[in-house]
């Protein structure tokens, strides 16, 4: 793919891990001029490597943070500088506020800024991942991405906003993810832990729209025995050895729950 000049479109990708370099090698596999850095990884073949943040960035159409959340304001700080156009969007997953303030020192020195969420694994799927973008940088980043067959979707508002939307769908199912491993480290101390994960397989495959109201109402309606129901279930796993994280952390919500009835 070519820009409205007719060059090459670059995009730099800083960072190249497990997400970033899937996504790099697919960008290189799709014809994008890709340039490379990760202080930890070499650039595979196909990926311009660069000595740093700024070196990747310079001249680049699109720059794609993948480094973590801890580094990505030092990323953005040390490419800035360079930077005389382009657009920064930063994959990281960080907190919408964390995003907001990127966008701000990116808005600073007058580069182009958006925040996209993964929302979903990148293994197998590399930059065909379904992600979200906000920001007044969304669109444009879109374009290039999509262009050379990615998944972004664009929601309107600022930065933090596609951090918002991944970050609430986390508390869903990675809290479920940890409740399934709590659940089943328990059922493999008392000796069923076949039987249970049948179980919550077919829960899971029974689950369809009405699922979630009747969590959520049933949570409500029965929320003083429920917190009795699992104050038990707290007993029961510290007494077969399992620390009850999550067991308890749901009785104390349900408490909470049932002093406002």
């Amino acid at each position: 793919m070519s820009d409205v000049r007719g060059k090459p479109v670059t995009i730099a990708v800083l960072g190249l891990g497990e997400a970033g370099g899937a996504i790099a090698r697919d960008l290189v596999g799709a014809g994008a001029v890709v340039r490379g850095y990760d202080p930890a990884v070499e650039a595979a073949d196909g990926i311009i490597g660069a000595t740093s943040e700024a070196d990747a960035a310079a001249g680049a159409d699109l720059v794609l943070s993948v480094t973590s959340a801890k580094a990505a304001a030092g990323a953005l700080q040390a490419a800035v500088e360079v930077m005389t156009g382009g657009v920064w969007a930063d994959l990281n997953t960080a907190s919408p506020e964390a995003k907001r303030t990127l966008a701000g020192i990116a808005e600073w020195h007058g580069i182009a800024f958006t925040g996209v969420s993964i929302m979903a694994p990148v293994p197998g799927l590399g930059l065909r991942v379904p992600m979200l973008a906000s920001g007044a940088a969304a669109t444009p980043a879109q374009r290039i991405l999509n262009s050379f067959g990615a998944a972004v979707d664009v929601i309107e508002g600022d930065a933090g906003l596609a951090a918002e939307r991944k970050l609430l769908r986390s508390v869903f199912f990675k809290g479920l993810a940890a409740a399934t491993v709590e659940a089943l480290e328990a059922a493999r101390a008392a000796g069923c832990e076949d039987w249970l994960r049948d179980n919550i397989a077919g829960e899971l495959t029974r689950a369809d729209s009405s699922t979630v109201d009747r969590l959520v109402d049933g949570t409500h309606q029965h929320a003083v025995r429920r917190t009795d129901e699992m104050a038990a279930a707290t007993d029961m796993l510290r007494d077969l050895g399992v620390e009850p994280a999550i067991a308890s952390a749901s009785r104390d919500l349900l408490a909470r729950l049932a002093q406002r009835s």
